[in-house]
């Protein structure tokens, strides 16, 4: 199925506030790649809990679970002990089975550059086969709100 743009691009839809602590740096006091990921993970996570969905929840009770897919990030300026950062969650996209985010984040001091950005592909899965299932509709009703 043929991907679905959302929207115009304009200001995101969800964002979260991270604090880069000691655990997430290199020994130069930036943060390592790697963990840039988990910062958006815990955006989508809590953006998805924002609209009222627990992954847990999509488990149990409808059976399905959301997996990342792909991702395609790009470094611009590195993180430092202490920031204070924002993480920013805007669907891109929705397929029948996927949708796609775009992810930024910024210093809260700085909110006009972006230090990483990614895109991101979300599969909805079968949680018994792992294999590929339908979003049920309800979500993506849920998906799309701002």
């Amino acid at each position: 199925m043929a991907a679905r743009p959302i929207g115009t691009g304009a200001a995101p839809a969800f964002t979260w506030p991270v604090r880069v602590y000691w655990e997430d740096t290199d020994a130069g006091g930036v943060v390592y790649h790697a963990n840039y990921l988990r910062f958006f993970e815990r955006a989508r996570s809590e953006w998805l809990r924002a609209a009222g969905i627990g992954q847990e929840q999509l488990r149990a009770e409808l059976g399905i679970v959301f997996v990342v897919h792909g991702m395609d990030i790009r470094f611009n300026r590195p993180a430092r002990l202490d920031d204070a950062l924002l993480a920013s969650v805007r669907v891109e996209a929705l397929r029948g089975a996927s949708f796609e985010v775009a992810q930024t984040l910024v210093r809260e001091r700085e909110p006009a550059i972006s230090l990483v950005d990614a895109r991101v592909r979300i599969a909805c899965l079968d949680a018994e086969r792992w294999r590929p299932r339908p979003i049920p509709e309800s979500l993506l009703q849920e998906i799309v709100r701002p």
